[in-house]
């Protein structure tokens, strides 16, 4: 495809969201993870992959499937092989594997993992929480909710609570910028211990705000990437964060899904038993 933007067909017999979510943490290898993605969701007939195999091979797409029904599967890898598409099998190997272990056979039943369960629901309510309390909109959900991630901008507050969110924490979210004060919520709550600070190396947010603006096809000498600028709102965003006594993680050279891990474990050593999220990988050499 040479240097084209990829095209990457999504087809599942559920939603789609399992391999999405792997594709999307794929592709962010790649290209500032930009690609072209067409969902194929809730696919119950052949006719429906026939078209979109056919539409991927004329695209010199990739096809990345989580398809549990045994027919609609085996048919999707056939026609895919016969067109000469690329098809992945995102879920297949790990139910070939649980087979394997547990020595009996999956029950094929397409949606299990979305079924409206009081799980199903916390996970989305969270999402909508980090949506709405996103970047200090409404300081009225700051009581509501279960962390609160303060920082300056750039420190990826919100890639975070919407990680968590999935992982069915309410988070929300405050910019600190010297000009503005955080709202007097911030100081006031009942628990401020779901506060967590996150903090960058000068250098290391240097370099990614020269970055943005490149992107934005602005001049990294704009004020927002200075470093005197960058320092003064480090210097800001301390003085806050030790006024408040929070926890803080220094996120400069760690992805998401890291800092994600020592909030988790975090969060679960404060709940104790009531919390037990799916995954926690803890990274105790960060802690």
């Amino acid at each position: 495809m040479g240097a084209q933007m990829p095209v990457v067909y999504i087809v599942s017999d559920s939603v789609g969201e399992t391999a999405e979510f792997v594709v999307r943490a794929a592709a962010s290898q790649f290209n500032g993870g930009h690609f072209d993605l067409r969902r194929v969701s809730h696919v119950d007939d052949v006719s429906v992959i026939d078209e979109t195999v056919e539409s991927a091979c004329e695209e010199q797409a990739i096809i990345a499937f989580t398809v549990v029904l045994p027919h609609l599967r085996e048919h999707l890898i056939r026609r895919a092989e016969e067109q000469g598409v690329m098809a992945v099998d995102i879920m297949g190997p790990m139910l070939d594997a649980f087979e394997a272990v547990m020595g009996r056979s999956p029950r094929r039943q397409a949606g299990l993992v979305h079924q409206l369960d009081d799980d199903y629901f916390r996970r989305v309510e969270a999402i909508e929480f980090a949506v709405k309390y996103d970047d200090g909109r409404d300081p009225r959900g700051l009581e509501r909710a279960d962390l609160i991630l303060i920082g300056v901008s750039r420190t990826s507050k919100t890639p975070l609570s919407m990680y968590l969110a999935h992982r069915r924490v309410r988070v929300a979210n405050i910019p600190l910028v010297p000009e503005i004060s955080p709202p007097d919520e911030l100081f006031h709550l009942r628990d401020p211990g779901k506060i967590i600070g996150l903090t960058i190396r000068l250098e290391k947010l240097h370099a990614i705000r020269e970055e943005r603006l490149k992107s934005m096809g602005l001049l990294p000498q704009a004020t927002y990437a200075t470093k005197d600028r960058i320092d003064e709102e480090l210097t800001y965003a301390n003085s806050i964060m030790s006024r408040l006594h929070c926890m803080t993680i220094d996120v400069s050279d760690k992805a998401v899904e890291e800092t994600a891990a020592i909030v988790l474990d975090y969060v679960s050593q404060r709940r104790g038993h009531d919390f037990n999220p799916d995954v926690v990988i803890t990274d105790r050499s960060s802690s």
